[in-house]
């Protein structure tokens, strides 16, 4: 599945979903977040039961504050509208999948 852009208009169709839903918390100018974001692709396109978005930073700072972002990359798992884990920093595939 692709990985949708996400913005306050199409939050809660993500929020909402039935999926379980990972989130990318990142920058166009933050290096580790350019590390993770093929890695958060390669997921999406493996994982067709999981939604997957990607949230920058700049441009939706609403929803980096309802999250509470302080550091970027971020990544949020979220089921039943609840997050339920989440984890700062770059990290390998392995370790993103086991966050879901």
């Amino acid at each position: 599945m692709a990985v949708m852009n996400v913005n306050n208009d199409n939050f809660n169709e993500l929020k909402n979903s039935e999926k379980t839903v990972l989130l990318d918390f990142y920058a166009d100018w933050c290096g580790p977040c350019r590390m993770v974001s093929p890695i958060v692709d390669e997921i999406a396109n493996e994982n067709p039961e999981i939604l997957v978005g990607k949230v920058n930073v700049d441009n939706v700072p609403e929803l980096a504050n309802m999250f509470g972002v302080s550091s970027i990359p971020m990544l949020v798992v979220m089921k039943n509208g609840k997050v339920v884990n989440q984890a700062v920093g770059a990290r390998p595939k392995e370790q993103i999948l086991s966050m879901l």
